[in-house]
């Protein structure tokens, strides 16, 4: 299972970034990088189209996961996660979240962006709950 997620200051800017714009609506993406010793490191971030019709949900296009899926893979890289926002929400697994957890090795990192402010949480699906992740910075 995955306990630490690695990611820089930019790429954390860039999903802070997209929170923010998207509000009210949720922004999504998916997290390119490596998977070592419990930890999962961002080497890229993908924005998504979010297919989801309410302003509280997210949906990734599935033929763009496959196609990121595909090009990390030839550069040696793996979809380690996805992000996603909850505008004025907080950064912890909705309910609609835990419904949507199923894979231990994948990432979910939260954005919750309220008054300008976004604040990220990480999280991995073990068993039938998430338990968190600590960020740390690369």
């Amino acid at each position: 299972m995955i306990h630490t997620l690695v990611l820089s200051r930019a790429l954390r800017k860039t999903i802070e970034k997209a929170a923010r714009a998207a509000h009210p609506r949720e922004c999504c993406g998916l997290l390119e990088g490596t998977l070592l010793d419990h930890s999962a490191r961002v080497s890229a971030v993908h924005a998504a189209r979010n297919l989801a019709q309410a302003a509280d949900r997210f949906e990734i296009d599935p033929a763009e996961h496959i196609r990121l899926l595909r090009s990390a893979r030839e550069n040696g890289r793996a979809i380690v996660g996805c992000y996603h926002s909850h505008p004025d929400g907080k950064a912890q697994p909705s309910d609609c979240d835990r419904e949507n957890g199923s894979d231990e090795e994948f990432v979910w990192l939260i954005a919750a962006a309220k008054d300008n402010h976004v604040e990220l949480a990480a999280f991995a699906f073990a068993g039938d709950a998430f338990t968190p992740v600590t960020i740390a910075q690369d």
